[in-house]
């Protein structure tokens, strides 16, 4: 395992200075979450290959690992956070969505990423969830396929307030899909808020299909990411699971609202981390 920082927590940095402040403190792992200025889709295309190109490279050079992060918050759309998704009630709204992940996908094999990491998206209208299911499998089935040719994995993370919320949601989801390359992304603190608990039995129980992780600390029934220690999770324990399953992939901390104290809140997080590390 490998400590890793989410850039949804350095919002207001470049993609290499982002690379350059992560290595600079230790970390051997970035979550990049592609957003506006960050490996964005739009815009002109050979600025943004070149861009792409090149933070492979500064990523060679800092031997960091990376995973592709698609949760930015108003890239698509401007006014309805992390909208069109999946499950998005207009079909040229989940076309964006299919996009947009072909440019994630793209983008991870050539920074040969772990994985892209992808949840489901909100239920908007009133259909059953039986046919919100039926929505999320044929939006996804083209993502795996066009993923699994370009020799990319998808890392899928249940979320609170979403249609895949939760573990058993997510072994339902499973069921549907016939895909190799369909693992799973887990969130320590979403564990911890839904009460899904012990964390440690969950690690144990998906531990063949764990391609990348998120942690931060969290208070139960509340879903806000907080800096360490500012929570109810104990970690120690945590840790000595995923030292016992082998974890081999990113730990990539996740304080998206504290961008605008990034740097600090990255040296603080891998401080405290750090010494859980095998």
């Amino acid at each position: 395992m490998i400590l890793g920082y989410n850039t949804n927590g350095l919002a207001h940095h470049d993609p290499f200075d982002a690379v350059e402040v992560l290595a600079e403190i230790g970390y051997s792992a970035i979550a990049l979450t592609i957003d506006h200025m960050t490996l964005t889709p739009f815009g002109n295309t050979y600025l943004a290959t070149r861009q792409v190109d090149l933070l492979a490279k500064s990523l060679e050079e800092a031997k960091m690992r990376n995973v592709v992060e698609t949760g930015a918050r108003f890239l698509l759309n401007p006014r309805i956070k992390h909208e069109p998704t999946f499950i998005s009630p207009d079909p040229k709204g989940r076309d964006l969505r299919y996009e947009f992940m072909r440019h994630c996908i793209d983008t991870a094999q050539t920074l040969k990423s772990d994985c892209v990491s992808v949840w489901s998206g909100r239920l908007l209208d009133d259909i059953s969830e039986e046919a919100a299911m039926d929505r999320l499998v044929a939006s996804l089935e083209p993502v795996l396929d066009y993923a699994a040719d370009r020799d990319v994995v998808i890392g899928f993370e249940p979320e609170p307030g979403m249609l895949i919320d939760t573990m058993d949601k997510f072994d339902q989801l499973q069921e549907r899909i016939d895909s190799p390359n369909f693992q799973l992304t887990i969130d320590i603190g979403h564990l911890h808020c839904q009460g899904e608990t012990p964390i440690s039995d969950y690690l144990r129980r998906y531990a063949d299909r764990l391609v990348n992780i998120h942690i931060e600390d969290m208070k139960k029934g509340v879903h806000e990411h907080l800096p360490f220690g500012e929570g109810e999770i104990d970690f120690p324990p945590i840790f000595k699971t995923l030292q016992e399953i082998d974890y081999q992939g990113p730990i990539n901390v996740e304080l998206s609202r504290h961008s605008h104290d990034g740097p600090n809140m990255a040296r603080k997080s891998f401080d405290f981390l750090k010494p859980l590390m095998p």
